[in-house]
């Protein structure tokens, strides 16, 4: 949900009201006390005549209650975003069921060679936060293990996405988020985008994700982690 506030629309900040207020009508009184002293938006003169204003565009009705509600056109608005975050929000929760029981598995086994390498490179905190990064957050660029290289970006907390950019060749793998950059880097550890990277590779490309592992784990002497 966007959380700007759309003060210079009344139509759009109208429909920001409704995201938060979720009732189908309300009182003049009640919808003026959400305004001014649960939401801090506007003081209570400037609360009335934004309400005035929309009900004379027809942006809010008025049934024979006296009770308020959105107009035909503002309420689909509201219905259709309704819908799409509810999508949103069970895909993440999908996502992250799916994750964690891969994560939990990998923690539990002691015998397959994917969760034996990673596991040399991640701790289980680190996995259990990794377990929280949806995998539409990576947009894998290239995967070539004759080339010996992997590329990817994934969205962080930044506005810009971070990188991840692996060369078996070079011996070099680069990453940029904060974590890595202070802290994993210099004892050659993953941080959580690198383990749901490798996590999300063994989904699509598990025999991919070994091969860069195996060689970072049997050569880590010659590695260099760095930003």
């Amino acid at each position: 949900m966007n959380l700007a506030i759309p003060r210079e629309d009344n139509t759009e900040l109208l429909l920001y009201l409704w995201k938060i207020i979720d009732l189908p009508y309300i009182t003049l009184n009640n919808l003026l006390y959400k305004i001014s002293y649960e939401l801090f938006l506007v003081p209570p003169n400037k609360a009335s005549i934004f309400v005035k204003n929309c009900l004379k565009s027809n942006l809010l009705t008025k049934d024979d209650n006296g009770m308020l509600n959105l107009s035909t056109s503002l309420n689909e608005k509201l219905k259709t975003w309704q819908k799409k975050r509810k999508n949103e929000i069970l895909k993440k929760i999908n996502t992250a069921k799916k994750t964690t029981q891969m994560t939990s598995i990998i923690e539990k086994d002691k015998t397959t060679s994917f969760s034996i390498l990673l596991k040399s490179f991640v701790e289980k905190g680190t996995i259990n936060r990794a377990a929280n990064i949806p995998s539409t957050d990576f947009d894998i660029k290239e995967i070539d293990t004759t080339k010996g290289v992997m590329k990817s970006t994934v969205s962080g907390s930044k506005e810009e996405p971070y990188y991840i950019e692996i060369d078996i060749n070079k011996k070099l793998l680069k990453h940029n988020c904060h974590d890595f950059e202070t802290r994993r880097s210099k004892n050659k550890q993953f941080c959580k985008h690198l383990a749901r990277f490798f996590l999300l590779l063994k989904e699509e490309k598990e025999d991919s994700a070994e091969f860069f592992l195996k060689d970072l784990a049997e050569n880590i002497d010659k590695w260099e982690f760095r930003v």
